[in-house]
């Protein structure tokens, strides 16, 4: 079973993602979400490395969040629409893809922190 993952923003006290899969490799890198129709409350893909992702043959629309090497917020993209690309963020280590709406919902801003778990271990901040 592949790794889960619980993304927190601990500048707000909120949860983004609970049950986000992790994209590491090159292969999970190179699907992201495209056999995906769309993503749930709670789900999420964290793609790391990565400082820049597209939308190109999705079928939904979704939020991102950008973070740094130390899991601070450094971009965000809210309700990325499918058949698009994103700037290259070159501060960026790492990417976490929401269901559309999220960012807003939780009030997550540039500067936030965050602090990922896996498994109930945190890995991050």
């Amino acid at each position: 079973m592949p790794a889960r993952l619980t993304a927190i923003n601990t500048t707000r006290g909120v949860r983004l993602a609970e049950c986000a899969r992790i994209a590491d490799t090159f292969y999970t890198r190179l699907v992201g979400l495209l056999r995906d129709k769309q993503l749930q409350l709670g789900d999420g893909l964290w793609i790391k490395p990565c400082n820049s992702i597209h939308s190109i043959g999705m079928q939904f629309v979704f939020d991102a969040v950008f973070f740094d090497k130390d899991y601070r917020v450094v971009h965000l993209v809210c309700e990325m629409k499918p058949w698009r690309i994103s700037k290259m963020v070159f501060s960026a280590q790492s990417v976490l893809e929401l269901p559309a709406g999220i960012i807003s919902q939780t009030a997550t801003e540039l500067g936030d922190q965050f602090e990922m778990r896996q498994e109930d271990i945190r890995i991050a901040r």
